[in-house]
C-alpha cells in the first residue's frame, strides 16, 4: 500500500504560488494574449462591430484574404539540427538602413477609429522596436505630428495619387520636409473594393450615431467615450469628408494612374521610392525600369480585388524578375512570426504587418501594439532557433515548402 503523509509547509509553498495581482485593466487584458489571434479576440470584444469589421474584413467574399492566410497556415518548415542557434540576430537591412526586426508597420487608414491613441501610439512603438513605420495618406494624424512624437523613428509615407495632382505634390513635399525617408506609392486602388462588411454595417466617415451604432455602442461605452472626448476623427490629409470609404476612393483617387504618373512621382520625390500592390512578376520588373527601389507584393490585405493572387506564392517569381535591382517586400495575411520567417526564406527582404498591430491597438492602445510586436519578435526568434538558423541572411527556400 502507498504510504501517505501530510505535506510540509515548505513543500506547499513551492506549489501554492498565486500569480501577482495586476491592477491595471489594460495590462491584465494583454497579459492573457500570447498570439496575434489572442489580440484579435480581445479587439473583437472591446470594439464596436463596425470598427472591428473595418479592420478585420476584406472585399466581397473575402476569398483573397482567406487564401493568403491558408497559404501561410499550410507551409511546411524543414529544420536543421545541431547548428548551435543560441544567439539569433533578427536584424535586416531595408533600403540601406538597419531594422532591428525583419518587418515594418504597414500604412493603415483611419487608425484613430480603432483606438483613440492612433498613429502616435504605433510610431512610438516602432521607435522603441527599431523598425520602420509607414503613415497612410488616409491617416488620422498629420505628417508633422507623427514626426514630432517619434523623432528617432524611421518614418515612411504612403501616397495615393489623387485626381488633384497639386494636393499629391503638397503631401510629398510635406513628408520630405518632416524627415520621412521613403515614399510608398500604392497602385492597386483605381476604384474602391467592395468591402461588404462596411456596407452592411453602414460605416461612414466620421462614424454616424444611428440607432444600430447606438445600441452597439451601449456595449462598448469606453470606445465611444474616447471617441467623443478626444479630437474629432478625420483624415488628417483631407480638409473634410462625409461618406463611406468606397465613395471617398472613387471620388478622389485617380483611376487613370499609369507609368507616366509613376515617373512623375519618381521625379518629385528625392528619397527612396517603393511601389505597393504588385501582383505579378512582369509588373515587378517594370517597376525596376522606372527607378523604383523596392516593390511590395500585396493584394491590399484582400481588400480590393477578391480572388487576387496570393503574394507568398508570387514571391520566387518576383525575386527572379527584379534580378537584385530592387528589394521585394511581402504583405497580406501575415499574423505570426513564423509567417514572416517563411516569407524571408523565400526571398523577401522584409515583410509588412498591418492587421496584426491593429488588433493590438484595439486591444490596448500603445501597450497593445507593443504586445503585438513582442509576440512577433518572440515567434521569429523561436522559429529561427528551431530551424537551426542564426541570422535572417541564412534563411533559404529549402527551409520552407509552400504547399
Amino acid at each position: 500500500m502507498t504510504k501517505r503523509r501530510l505535506p510540509r509547509p515548505s513543500e506547499l509553498a513551492q506549489i501554492l504560488r498565486p500569480k501577482p495581482v495586476v491592477l491595471n485593466p489594460t495590462d491584465r487584458r494583454l497579459e492573457s494574449a500570447h498570439t496575434i489571434a489572442d489580440l484579435r479576440y480581445i479587439a473583437r470584444r472591446r470594439s464596436p462591430r463596425a470598427v472591428f469589421d473595418y479592420t478585420d474584413g476584406a472585399a466581397e467574399a473575402e476569398i483573397s484574404l482567406r487564401r493568403a492566410r491558408r497559404t501561410f497556415r499550410d507551409i511546411e518548415f524543414h529544420p536543421g539540427v545541431l547548428r548551435g542557434a543560441a544567439e539569433v540576430d533578427t536584424g535586416v537591412e531595408i533600403l540601406g538602413k538597419r531594422s532591428a526586426l525583419p518587418f515594418a508597420f504597414a500604412p493603415t487608414g483611419f487608425t484613430r477609429m480603432m483606438n483613440h491613441e492612433g498613429e502616435p501610439a504605433v510610431v512610438r512603438v516602432a521607435q522603441r522596436a527599431g523598425i520602420p513605420y509607414a503613415l497612410s495618406t488616409m491617416g488620422t494624424t498629420s505628417i508633422e505630428e507623427v514626426a514630432a512624437v517619434a523623432p528617432a523613428a524611421r518614418k515612411w509615407f504612403q501616397l495615393y495619387v489623387w485626381r488633384d495632382r497639386g494636393a499629391g505634390r503638397e503631401l510629398i513635399e510635406r513628408a520630405h520636409r518632416a524627415g520621412y525617408d521613403t515614399l510608398i506609392l500604392t497602385v492597386d486602388t483605381p476604384v474602391g473594393g467592395a468591402r461588404l462588411r462596411d456596407m452592411r454595417n453602414g460605416l461612414t466617415i466620421p462614424p454616424a450615431l444611428t440607432l444600430r451604432t447606438f445600441l452597439d455602442g451601449a456595449r462598448h461605452p469606453a470606445w465611444w467615450f474616447n471617441l467623443l472626448t478626444t479630437e474629432p476623427l478625420t483624415f488628417a490629409s483631407l480638409s473634410s469628408y462625409q461618406g463611406t470609404v468606397a465613395e471617398l476612393i472613387d471620388e478622389m483617387f485617380d483611376p487613370t494612374l499609369n507609368l507616366d504618373d509613376l515617373d512623375w512621382v519618381r521625379e518629385s520625390w528625392p528619397g527612396k521610392l517603393v511601389v505597393k500592390g504588385i501582383q505579378n512578376a512582369a509588373d515587378a520588373r517594370d517597376m525596376v525600369k522606372h527607378g523604383v527601389d523596392a516593390v511590395i507584393l500585396s493584394n491590399h490585405g484582400g481588400r480590393q480585388l477578391d480572388r487576387a493572387p496570393t503574394p507568398l506564392r508570387l514571391l520566387p517569381a518576383a525575386v527572379d524578375a527584379v534580378q537584385g535591382e530592387a528589394e521585394v517586400w511581402l504583405d497580406t495575411g501575415i499574423l505570426s512570426g513564423a509567417d514572416i520567417v517563411a516569407g524571408l526564406a523565400h526571398g523577401a527582404t522584409a515583410c509588412l504587418v498591418g492587421r496584426a498591430y491593429l488588433y493590438g491597438l484595439m486591444a490596448g492602445g500603445e501597450k497593445g501594439v507593443q504586445r503585438a510586436t513582442d509576440i512577433l519578435r518572440t515567434e521569429i526568434v523561436r522559429t529561427m532557433r528551431l530551424l537551426g538558423v542564426n541570422r535572417i541572411a541564412d534563411l533559404r527556400p529549402e527551409h520552407v515548402t509552400v504547399r
